[in-house]
């Protein structure tokens, strides 16, 4: 069968197990066991070979098993970058680029600023806001050896000059940062741990202390930024849904003047934005 006639079928196949978006996945897996992208997909006649089809069985049998597309192929979209995961380092979401939007918004009109990605993962929004903002100087930190290591070779196949460090919150930053910070910019884990049995498998195929946190989470960091920041320097974190009033009250606890909740693109508050004096 031409890979366009394979696709359909698997996503038929993935939608009987309950797969989400499994059209989308069944493209993604078939491009790239095939070496190319979804134009190259639709636009090949020739038959899958027999180690093609064979390697496409076991990229969809792990998708259905429940490992998550990502780390099937080893790779994710993220705004404009392409980038590598693995299993044991945080998969970044589509829905955390909005938080790229809002840190991006909050450097307007600061020249040359001083940016420090917490938790950074695969370096996503670290090395999106200095693909973005070329002017920037970022830092980027986790306590997790395994996701630095990753995020830095995130950092040198995209070309992008970023500071990496392992750290937990702020604690560890480097202190010559102390007073100079624009930006404190995080995904962090925010899943209460009463909710971690509910997420779904492929979610909850990511390390658990890059999930489990909750609120007290921002309030450590909240307080940590305070010393930190710049005067009128800014946090903007990812919040989970229902947190916002909690986590918008943290923010004024620990000083900040102005605190926003703003909404993803579904319409569910997702990005807390907070500005200190």
């Amino acid at each position: 069968m031409r890979p366009a006639q394979v696709a359909r079928r698997a996503s038929e196949y993935l939608a009987r197990h309950d797969v989400d978006a499994p059209q989308a996945t069944a493209e993604q897996l078939l491009a790239s066991v095939l070496g190319t992208d979804r134009a190259g997909l639709y636009g090949r006649d020739e038959p899958l070979r027999a180690p093609e089809a064979k390697a496409f069985g076991r990229a969809l049998c792990r998708r259905c098993s429940g490992v998550p597309t990502q780390h099937v192929v080893g790779w994710t979209g993220f705004r404009r970058l392409t980038l590598l995961v693995r299993a044991g380092v945080f998969v970044p979401r589509p829905e955390t680029e909005v938080v790229v939007d809002a840190a991006l918004e909050a450097l307007q009109g600061i020249a040359s600023p001083v940016v420090v990605d917490v938790g950074t993962g695969t370096g996503a929004i670290a090395l999106s806001v200095k693909q973005e903002r070329p002017d920037a100087k970022v830092w980027a930190l986790d306590r997790s050896a395994e996701a630095v290591m990753l995020a830095r070779e995130n950092a040198a196949r995209c070309g992008l000059a970023i500071d990496l460090a392992e750290g937990d919150l702020l604690a560890d930053l480097d202190p010559e940062a102390t007073g100079v910070i624009d930006l404190v910019v995080s995904n962090p884990p925010y899943v209460e741990a009463k909710a971690y049995g509910e997420l779904p498998v492929e979610v909850r195929a990511d390390p658990v202390g890059a999930l489990v946190g909750g609120v007290p989470v921002y309030v450590e960091l909240f307080a940590q930024a305070s010393e930190r920041l710049r005067a009128g320097g800014a946090v903007v974190v990812e919040i989970g849904e229902g947190q916002g009033a909690a986590v918008r009250r943290a923010a004024r606890e620990a000083g900040a003047v102005d605190v926003a909740v703003r909404p993803d693109l579904n319409g569910r508050d997702r990005v807390v934005v907070a500005t200190w004096p």
